[in-house]
C-alpha cells in the first residue's frame, strides 16, 4: 500500500488555504487510499521567534483542526512530530550527509532569511538546516508520496537526493519518495493581495480567511476582497488576479469550474456574495466538529498518544538501520547486573 506523508506547521492558525489546498483532499482522498501518517511539525516552528505558550496552543488547535477537517484515526494516523524522537534521531544523521551549498540554496532559506535580517534579528541555524529535519520526516516512515504546493517540492527533491546519496554510500536503507500535485488541490491567494498565497504566518490581516472565523466575519472579508479595474467578470490570472482568486474559491467550494462560473453573473457584488457563502458552507461542519473536540480533550490526547506509538514503530527500524549502516555502534543491552 502506497505510504504518503504531510503536515502542517503550527506557525499560525490554518486558513482556507489550507483546508482547500491540502486537508480536505487528505480526508477525502489520501486516507483512504493509502497508508498515510499526518504530522503536526512542531520543530520546524522553532526555526524564527516565537512564543513557546503560543506555539503548544496552535499545536493543540491544529490536531484537534486535522480531526475536524474529517481525519480518520481508524484510517490514518495523526501525531505531533517532537512526540516521536525518530525524528530528531534521524535529522543529525543526514545533517551528516547534506551539505551547506545545498542548504543555502534553498530558496525559503532566502527568503526568510531576508526578512529576519530586514527586522534586525538574527537568523537561527535551524532555519538553515530545517529542510534536512523535513527530509527526516519524510524518510523515517518509507514515504512514497508527499502531497505538497509548488513552494514546498525543493524540500522534497532534497529529501529525494539525500535518501539517494545515502543508499549510495551506505546500502540500501531509504525509500526514494516523490512530490505529488493533488488534481483537487485549489491555490487559495490572500483577498487584499491576490498575487500572495493566504498563509497562516501572517497573524493579521483581512485579506485571510481562518478556519475557525464566525461566519459573519467570513463574509466580511470575502465582500471586502480586492477586484480589478472594470465591470465584466472574466477568469484570467494575469489580466484579472482578484477577480480569478474569488471564481478558483468558488469553484473549489462548490465543484464547479472558474471560467464557467464566471459567465454566470454581471457584477462583481453578486460573485462575491455567493463566494463568501459557499466559503461560510464549506467551514461551517468544520467549526461544529471543532467545537465538539475542544470539549472532549480526552479524546483529542488519545488520539495523539496513539498516533505517536504508532509513529514511532514505524519509523523505529528505519532509523536503527540507518544508524547501522553510516556506522554507529548499536547499544549494548545491560545484562541482569547492570553490565
Amino acid at each position: 500500500m502506497t505510504r504518503v506523508f504531510s503536515g502542517v506547521k503550527p506557525t499560525g492558525h490554518l486558513t482556507l488555504g489550507n483546508y482547500l489546498g491540502a486537508m480536505r483532499r487528505w480526508a477525502a482522498v489520501d486516507q483512504h487510499r493509502s497508508d498515510a501518517l499526518f504530522c503536526v511539525v512542531d520543530l520546524h516552528a522553532l526555526t524564527v521567534d516565537h512564543d513557546p505558550a503560543r506555539v503548544r496552543r496552535l499545536s493543540r488547535q491544529a490536531a484537534s483542526l486535522l480531526l475536524a477537517a474529517g481525519l480518520d484515526p481508524e484510517l490514518c494516523t495523526v501525531f505531533v512530530q517532537s512526540h516521536v524522537d525518530e525524528h530528531a534521531r534521524l535529522s543529525y544523521v543526514l545533517e551528516c550527509v547534506a551539505t551547506d551549498g545545498e542548504m543555502r540554496r534553498m530558496i525559503q532559506y532566502k527568503e526568510k532569511a531576508a526578512r529576519e535580517r530586514e527586522r534586525g534579528g538574527s537568523v537561527r541555524l535551524s532555519l538553515l538546516t530545517y529542510p534536512v529535519l523535513m527530509a527526516a520526516d519524510i524518510l523515517a516512515y518509507g514515504t512514497d508520496e508527499v502531497p505538497v504546493g509548488d513552494d514546498q517540492t525543493q524540500h522534497v527533491e532534497l529529501a529525494r537526493d539525500l535518501a539517494v546519496r545515502f543508499n549510495q554510500r551506505y546500502g540500501h536503507t531509504f525509500v526514494v519518495p516523490r512530490a505529488t500535485s493533488p488534481a483537487l488541490a485549489a491555490r487559495v491567494m490572500n483577498l487584499q493581495e491576490p498575487a500572495s498565497k493566504m498563509g497562516k504566518s501572517d497573524d493579521v490581516g483581512p485579506g485571510i480567511v481562518y478556519l475557525l472565523d464566525e461566519p459573519d466575519v467570513v463574509r466580511k472579508k470575502v465582500m471586502r476582497a480586492v477586484t480589478d479595474s472594470g465591470r465584466d467578470v472574466v477568469y484570467d490570472r494575469v489580466e484579472h488576479p482578484g477577480l480569478a482568486n474569488l471564481l478558483e474559491i468558488l469553484a473549489a467550494c462548490t465543484g464547479g469550474d472558474p471560467a464557467e462560473l464566471a459567465d454566470g453573473y454581471d457584477s462583481y457584488g453578486a460573485l462575491k456574495k455567493d463566494t463568501a457563502e459557499a466559503v461560510v458552507e464549506v467551514l461551517r461542519p468544520v467549526r461544529e466538529r471543532h467545537q465538539e473536540l475542544c470539549a472532549d480533550p480526552g479524546y483529542v490526547e488519545g488520539v495523539l498518544r496513539e498516533g505517536a506509538e504508532k509513529a514511532r514503530a514505524m519509523a523505529r527500524p528505519t532509523v536503527d538501520a540507518a544508524y547501522r549502516a553510516i556506522g554507529l555502534l548499536p547499544p549494548v543491552n545491560a545484562g541482569p547486573d547492570g553490565c
